[in-house]
């Protein structure tokens, strides 16, 4: 791979790598990797593809995605812990995650798999997603790619889920907010309460939350706005239109450093 496209990938993945041929190891499909051992010089010369990265990523997602759960949603039982980790680490919702990665242009193939689409299939594409997780384990260990499976597997696809009013809802916005502006380095929401109105035993309270501007003491990036019959249920609305307004920012405009 070309370096330009070793620190393109490592800019969206929000993760830099030490070794970086370990990244360019997880986008080595084993077509590739046959067809330099055949062409090479060197009788026997053994050229390393993804599959065992992808055994070891698919390890690494299940794992953090189970701690994440369970620490993210202490009110469900095992059942519904369960069925939303199948989701998160299902193919089908994998390869939305690949495919907003643009994984298909950085991947090695051989001449047969390039010929035949390689670059769509699903299978290579989450395929070296999570080869790609196995490679940052690699590199720097759980505490380097917890952020990146939060950030890019997790946290989207709860926003995701709890905008379509979908089960499995997420529950707690502000906490989920807070989690994500720590992850971006950025500076944490002020909470106003700007309405109060109705009879004392019907009361509906307004609040805003204000996102800061990145690099700005007072000027506010964006506002959401919501009401509720509890000053707590109105500010949960308010950092959830603060919440999907972060998830829908390419990394570097919500402020992500490479």
């Amino acid at each position: 791979m070309k370096s330009g496209d070793i620190a393109e990938l490592e800019q969206a993945l929000g993760c830099g790598f030490v070794r970086p041929e370990l990244l360019e190891q997880a986008l080595t499909h084993s077509s590739q990797a046959r067809e330099l051992e055949y062409s090479s010089v060197e009788l026997g010369q053994r050229i390393g593809d993804n599959e065992q990265l992808e055994f070891l990523g698919d390890a690494v997602l299940g794992l953090i995605t189970t701690e994440d759960l369970f620490h993210r949603f202490p009110q469900f039982r095992e059942g519904e812990l369960s069925k939303m980790r199948a989701h998160l680490v299902s193919e089908k919702h994998l390869i939305e995650v690949a495919r907003r990665l643009a994984l298909g242009r950085y991947l090695q193939l051989g001449r047969g798999e390039e010929k035949s689409g390689g670059r769509n299939k699903t299978t290579l594409l989450v395929d070296a997603l999570e080869a790609i997780l196995g490679a940052i384990y690699v590199d720097g260990g759980l505490e380097k790619v917890r952020p990146v499976v939060v950030e890019h597997i997790i946290l989207p696809e709860l926003a995701r889920i709890a905008q379509d009013g979908r089960s499995l809802p997420l529950t707690d916005y502000k906490s989920a907010l807070q989690e994500r502006l720590q992850a971006l380095g950025r500076a944490q929401p002020s909470y106003v309460l700007v309405k109060e109105q109705g009879p004392q035993h019907r009361k509906t309270f307004t609040v805003e939350a204000r996102l800061q501007a990145v690099g700005a003491r007072q000027d506010i990036e964006f506002v959401g706005r919501a009401e509720g019959f509890t000053k707590k249920n109105a500010e949960q609305g308010a950092a959830r239109q603060l919440l999907e307004y972060l998830v829908s920012l390419p990394s570097v405009a919500a402020g992500k450093k490479p």
